[in-house]
């Protein structure tokens, strides 16, 4: 359930990549069993794809049976990937308008993604990545949390003037082991029904809805 709380002062808004701004996850289902068969991982056949999608990434990982020292390897190979299939991703319809209309505000804007800095600025273009303060990018697969804290005490504020927004799970436990607001997609990687049981601050159904809630909070200098 969304506690839905009224939209606290803001200063700056921290936004995941792939499933949140970029449409990557028919580009991942594409090739995630080309990775499986050269990892030695278990491949995801097309009628388990719903349910991995309400599961957080400790979850999906154990059940394919992922070793975790592979990880980084496997996320070297998906980066290589993107890159080579990068004039194929495409942001979500209504991505450019809302980031326009945040930076238009006042607001600072960072992103943290698991993808490398090149995948996503080139995703964005040069109008729209030169929007971004702080990129935060190459995070573990499990170490959002860490780069999240990193990233708000280097932007100076605090962290009750973040709103962070993500598409997973593992989005969510970041937000809430740093101590800041979260926005849950609809859109994304994660079931919306998943993502709406941790308890996000909002849950929005379309990209256009973040910054129309952000419209009318004050922007603190």
């Amino acid at each position: 359930m969304t506690r839905e709380r009224p939209p606290a002062p803001c200063r700056l808004v921290v936004l995941d990549f792939d499933g949140t701004l970029a449409d990557s996850f028919p580009w991942f289902c594409s090739v995630i069993n080309g990775v499986a068969d050269r990892y030695r991982f278990s491949r995801i056949a097309e009628d388990e794809v719903e349910a991995l999608r309400a599961l957080g990434a400790r979850e999906i990982v154990a059940h394919l049976g992922v070793p975790l020292w592979k990880l980084p390897a496997i996320a070297r190979h998906m980066h290589g990937l993107a890159a080579r299939d990068i004039d194929g991703l495409r942001l979500f319809p209504g991505v450019p308008d809302a980031l326009t209309a945040l930076a238009g505000r006042g607001l600072r804007l960072a992103i943290l993604s698991s993808n490398t800095e090149s995948n996503v600025r080139r995703v964005l273009g040069a109008d729209l990545a030169g929007l971004v303060e702080a990129y935060a990018c190459g995070a573990s697969l499990f170490g959002k949390a860490r780069r999240l804290s990193a990233l708000i005490r280097r932007s100076g504020v605090a962290p009750e003037e973040v709103l962070s927004v993500g598409d997973e799970i593992r989005d969510a436990e970041a937000a809430r082991a740093a101590g800041c607001a979260f926005g849950a997609v609809a859109w994304g990687y994660t079931r919306a029904d998943a993502l709406a049981a941790t308890g996000p601050d909002h849950l929005f159904e379309e990209p256009g809805q973040i910054a129309r809630l952000l419209a009318g909070t004050p922007v603190l200098a």
